[in-house]
Order: structure tokens, then C-alpha cells, then sequence
């Protein structure tokens, strides 16, 4: 599943193909989606101008404008296996190329998504009033995240630390590749309850989770499975990673083997020494 620094590298890589421009249409081949779209999204969005690129935890916005005045939001998911690629209008389709915004100038926001689990929603009003989006967390790499954030809501909790930070209320987009590998930045044991981690301890763990979030948004996202860029090519952060999907191999601080187990439902790696 696309996570945080694969939707930014989206995003990065439509915004300058689409911020300020207009669109002409919309070209909708499967309304199936996870929610479907609605009969009248084309008019309602054809001669709308794209006011910017912009991302809320794994969600692109696209704010419209339409002769100057608000004219919604798009709020844009890519699911299990989605992707978006800027591509000529006149390309034909790929099986699961189910949307296309057509674009002033010949060229369109093509949306692929194979297992239909994605999203294409025009949301009225403010859109972090949505449901989808009013309960989020801060952002991981915005200035309402760090340690005494982790901290002050950790306070009696005992879920495992892993999936404290995997809760998008407590912050978005730390998915299951980046936590393991902040938890191992950091020296902290997936398992440990949320509750018994020090407030310094949470200072490192925000720390880390910044810095491989950072990494990962540098060198273009990860890439597992089905993901691709906007310009078609694989992320390819995937060969930096220092312990996830590694089970057996030398741990990169101490060598010791490490260890992959099933914590809140999801495949966890860590180093069972270096980590606590």
C-alpha cells in the first residue's frame, strides 16, 4: 500500500504538470471505486482550475477554483495499489486506468487502480472538516509532531509502541514499513507497551521518525510490490531499508540476526538486541 512518502512523492511529481491549470473533463471508465463516483462529477468539475497539490496524511487535495471562487476540493486516495501518472490525453488506456482529469493544453491525470480500493471524492466546504480527514493526527513532518506530542498521549496506554504509532490519530502516515524502521532507529522494541516508553525515549522515536520519512520522500519512495511514480518509474528507497522484510540477516549495528513477528496484525522486524 502506497504510504506517506509514496503519495508525497506524488505529489511532487503531478504539482507541476496540474497546479494552475484547467480542466476541460473528466473521462470516467470504472465508477466502482471504493466509494463510487457520482453521475455529474464531469460537469461538475470541467472548467474548474487545479488551485494547488496538496497532501493530508496519504490523501491528495487538489482544491478548484472556478472563476476565481472555491470550487471544492478533490480528495484523492490510491488504495492497496493505485497510482497517478501525467500522461497525453490520447494515450489509450491501460486495463485499470479507470479515471482520467483531462487537462487544458492535451494532457491528463490518469488514476490506476487495479484492486478498485482508491478513492476520487469532490468534497464542498472546508475538507479537514470531512470524515475522512476532521480526526487525523498531525503530520509526521510538520511542526505539531514530536516527542512530548508522543508522549502526553502514550500516557497509560498498552498497546504495543508499534501500533501506537501506527494509529493515525496519534499521527498519519507512519505505515508499517517506516515504523519498524524508526523503532529501530530509535532502539525501541515494537512490542513495548506505548505507556512504558520515557518521554526522552518518545524525543528519539519522533526524531527517527522524521529522518526515515525524510529519507524515504529523497529518494523517491519504496518500492513493494505495485508501486510506481508518477512518472512510471519504481521508488526505490527499498534498498536502504535497515531491517524491514530482513528476518535473519545481521541486524546493521550489532550483526545479530534479527527477528520478524506478527504485532497488531502485521509482520514487525527488529533487532532483539539492540532493540528494547
Amino acid at each position: 500500500m502506497p504510504e506517506l512518502p509514496e503519495v508525497e512523492t506524488a505529489r511532487r511529481g503531478i504539482a507541476p504538470w496540474i497546479a494552475g491549470v484547467r480542466l476541460t473533463g473528466a473521462v470516467i471508465r470504472e465508477r466502482r471505486l471504493r466509494w463510487p463516483i457520482p453521475a455529474g462529477f464531469e460537469a461538475a468539475v470541467a472548467g474548474c482550475r487545479v488551485v494547488a497539490v496538496e497532501r493530508r496524511a496519504k490523501y491528495l487535495l487538489l482544491p478548484l477554483a472556478r472563476d476565481g471562487r472555491p470550487a471544492g476540493t478533490l480528495l484523492l486516495h490510491l488504495g492497496m495499489s493505485g497510482s497517478v501518472r501525467v500522461v497525453p490525453a490520447a494515450t489509450p488506456p491501460r486495463t485499470h486506468d479507470h479515471v482520467d482529469l483531462q487537462l487544458e493544453g492535451g494532457r491528463c491525470l490518469r488514476l490506476h487502480d487495479p484492486r478498485r480500493f482508491g478513492c476520487l471524492l469532490r468534497l464542498d466546504g472546508d475538507p479537514g472538516r470531512h470524515p475522512l480527514l476532521r480526526d487525523l493526527g498531525p503530520e509526521p513532518l510538520g511542526p505539531r509532531f514530536d516527542g512530548a506530542h508522543l508522549a502526553a498521549l502514550a500516557r497509560g496506554r498498552t498497546a504495543p509502541v508499534k501500533c501506537f504509532v501506527m494509529d493515525a490519530k496519534v499521527v498519519v502516515g507512519v505505515g508499517n514499513i517506516y515504523a519498524s524502521e524508526a523503532l529501530w532507529r530509535a532502539g525501541i522494541h515494537p512490542r513495548r507497551p506505548a505507556g512504558r516508553v520515557a518521554a526522552a525515549r518518545f524525543g528519539a522515536l519522533a526524531a527517527a521518525i522524521r529522518a526515515v520519512l525524510s529519507a524515504a520522500i529523497e529518494k523517491g519512495g519504496t518500492t513493494l510490490r505495485d508501486f510506481v511514480r508518477a512518472d512510471g518509474s519504481d521508488g526505490y528507497f527499498r534498498i536502504e531499508l535497515a531491517v524491514y522484510d530482513r528476518a535473519g540477516e545481521p541486524c546493521p549495528r550489532c550483526r545479530r540476526p534479527l527477528r520478524s513477528e506478527r504485532i497488531g496484525q502485521r509482520s514487525s522486524f527488529f533487532c532483539p538486541r539492540c532493540q528494547r
